[in-house]
């Protein structure tokens, strides 16, 4: 039986890169030897991450004057980077889910921060779009999909400072005007590779403006000097995410990816809101193309377990709620396709059918 996996990640990967990265790992470039062994430092390593980087800044149009970084430690580690290196006096944050929290949480240890909108009070139905961003904050902290509550905003907010952006579940599904943003940052085990390595890219005159010292390690500075290359970085990863941005490049670009999040959720949505057994979790305008939320409508609540049981059987894989939110999630990531997204309508059917 075939599976499609809906995982919210680590997830889904295009079949041609998780197979070109394990021939790499078997016998690198030929040499006999593993990608898994080889050093970060080998001659034939520094041009997959030269090309990786060349590939970064060519599909999202990154201007002169920003670095792209490959760290670990996951977006969560950003969470205390980005305070570190750019809280001087106040910053912002769009609280709109558990994420957001998360980051904010971390900024209040380095100085004042300011909830410039906030979804909670509705358990983040909705991506707040109708707020004052004050002038005077050192940026505005957004995280633009909300994974776990299925709200995602898809263009960059025009206010009147820079923005710091956690694209981890986005990054590569849209063109992004990079330009509005001081940082952005993804974990890689959405869109972009296997999990293991961070995915930063910093504006350069931004850095070193802090009123504090920063660890060695968590200063930007350190691993743009370097070219991501300060401490061993994750070698398998970032050769994972080299095959998934070549993929993303003979596959049309964000555009055509963009085009291809539509098509996905458009179809999965219209089922949701027709099928009399669901209904989504998400007001319309704030609908995630990424995460695909929804839950049983309230008479048959009964039947949550036996359709996920159901689904199951029928190899989707994945489709569980987060715990905190309960109901099912469709993760539908750029690698994710047409045929598994009308394969779980199917499965949505065919149950309403049954009952």
């Amino acid at each position: 039986m075939k599976k499609y996996n809906f995982n919210a990640g680590p997830s889904i990967l295009p079949r041609e890169v998780i197979e070109n990265t394990a021939k790499q790992i078997l016998d690198f470039n030929g040499s006999g030897l593993s990608l898994a062994e080889i050093s970060h430092r080998a001659n034939d390593f520094q041009p997959v991450v030269d090309e990786a980087v060349a590939l970064i800044k060519e599909l999202l149009n990154v201007p002169e004057g920003y670095s792209v970084l490959f760290l670990g430690g996951g977006a969560s580690l950003e969470f205390c980077m980005i305070p570190y290196n750019f809280l001087i006096n106040k910053a912002g944050y769009l609280n709109t889910g558990t994420w957001a929290k998360k980051a904010m949480k971390e900024a209040k240890l380095f100085g004042s921060v300011v909830e410039v909108a906030s979804s909670a009070d509705d358990n983040y139905t909705f991506y707040p779009k109708d707020y004052e961003c004050p002038a005077d904050l050192d940026y505005l902290h957004i995280t633009t999909n909300n994974t776990i509550y299925g709200t995602e905003i898809r263009q960059d907010p025009d206010v009147p400072v820079r923005l710091i952006g956690d694209m981890s579940s986005d990054i590569f599904s849209r063109p992004v005007d990079v330009a509005k943003y001081d940082c952005i940052y993804a974990g890689a085990q959405k869109n972009l590779a296997m999990a293991g390595v961070t995915l930063v890219i910093v504006k350069d005159d931004v850095l070193g403006k802090a009123p504090r010292q920063i660890p060695t390690m968590l200063d930007y500075r350190t691993h743009v000097d370097k070219g991501s290359m300060f401490n061993t970085p994750p070698v398998v990863p970032i050769y994972c995410a080299l095959e998934t941005l070549r993929w993303i490049k003979k596959n049309g670009g964000l555009e055509e990816m963009d085009r291809r999040a539509k098509e996905r959720a458009e179809i999965l949505y219209n089922e949701i809101d027709r099928n009399k057994l669901f209904r989504g979790t998400v007001e319309p305008g704030s609908r995630s193309l990424m995460n695909i939320c929804f839950v049983m409508n309230d008479e048959y609540k009964d039947l949550e377990k036996p359709f996920l049981d159901y689904a199951v059987s029928q190899g989707m894989v994945g489709i569980k709620g987060h715990r905190s939110v309960g109901g099912f999630r469709a993760s539908c990531y750029n690698a994710q396709t047409i045929e598994g997204v009308q394969a779980l309508v199917k499965c949505m059917q065919d149950f309403e059918a049954q009952h």
